[in-house]
């Protein structure tokens, strides 16, 4: 290779490490091309009106996007996402929601006949005092069917290791990551903590529904902690939750569930120079012009720049 040809290479990539940005020479390249790959950060945004019902006639100027406090340029701009879903739905199998598994399971079965499409994937998981994958990834619903008729009621609740188990799941996939939690909201037998189970969910990009059973409201075994917990992972990541006393609350929930990822934004961009030393970017997003009256926008918290561990 010529000498200068070099030197010139040699620079471009010393530049683009300065900046931020990493640079890859891949070694079985034989013509010693220069790949420069900068992340693309993707945000599915949520809006809804006053009424919670999904907004999707908004465009791209109707969105201000910001990391860090340095406002970013939305590069790529979708309405109502045609991506594909993957969708993880964990069933709190735990002794404190047996009465109402049945209904759970049923709930969580019309939920897949409506939400799936054939772009898309669902998953299932049941946990208790462990997790277990009863079905994984497939658009095939006879086969999520039998998934679900085998589910059956176990002893303790590992909540945040579901969450993480699943997010792991997700780190792979493509496109819009879901995953709907149905419990009661305790955690009893978790090996996670439940900073743990959040960095999981955000490094995966997964956003978290809860749909939290409540037999009853007023009861004085109610774990409150463990449901706080739960909404706050769903608000970081995105998502949303729902209380349930009831079959027919159960199913609004899933059809509002399913009501919004058909409605969903997807804002994504290539982030300028950061100043912080954090790998955890805070991202807002704001409405603009007569969209910031009236709309509200839900989105992931942020994103991390570095793998967990969990």
């Amino acid at each position: 290779m010529p000498i200068r040809l070099l030197l010139l290479i040699c620079a471009f990539s010393t530049a683009c490490f300065a900046q931020g940005v990493p640079s890859d020479i891949p070694q079985d390249d034989p013509g010693g091309t220069v790949k420069v790959d900068v992340k693309l950060v993707n945000m599915f945004v949520t809006v809804t009106d006053a009424k919670g019902a999904p907004v999707g006639s908004l465009n791209k100027e109707d969105f201000k996007l910001i990391e860090d406090g340095a406002e970013q340029k939305i590069s790529i701009f979708d309405r109502q996402s045609e991506l594909p879903l993957s969708i993880i739905t964990a069933i709190d199998t735990s002794l404190s929601t047996k009465k109402d598994l049945k209904l759970e399971t049923e709930s969580a079965r019309r939920f897949a006949h409506t939400i799936l499409r054939p772009v898309d994937a669902m998953a299932l998981y049941e946990f208790s005092e462990i997790v277990r994958e009863v079905v994984p990834f497939t658009k095939d619903l006879d086969r999520i069917d039998r998934g679900i008729a085998t589910i059956h009621a176990g002893g303790a609740t590992a909540l945040y290791d579901a969450v993480c188990l699943g997010s792991e799941a997700m780190e792979s996939r493509r496109g819009r990551k879901v995953m709907v939690v149905i419990t009661d909201g305790g955690d009893t037998a978790s090996q996670n903590r439940y900073a743990d189970a959040l960095r999981a969910a955000q490094a995966a990009e997964t956003i978290v529904y809860s749909i939290i059973i409540v037999p009853i409201e007023a009861s004085a075994g109610r774990d409150t902690g463990g449901e706080h917990a739960l909404i706050q992972i769903s608000t970081d990541t995105g998502g949303k939750y729902y209380y349930a006393t009831s079959l027919p609350q159960l199913d609004d929930a899933f059809r509002k569930i399913s009501d919004e990822l058909r409605t969903q934004y997807l804002l994504a961009y290539y982030p300028v120079k950061r100043f912080s030393d954090s790998d955890f970017r805070r991202v807002e997003i704001k409405l603009t012009g007569p969209a910031a009256s009236g709309y509200h926008a839900r989105h992931r918290a942020g994103y991390f720049t570095s793998p967990g561990h969990f």
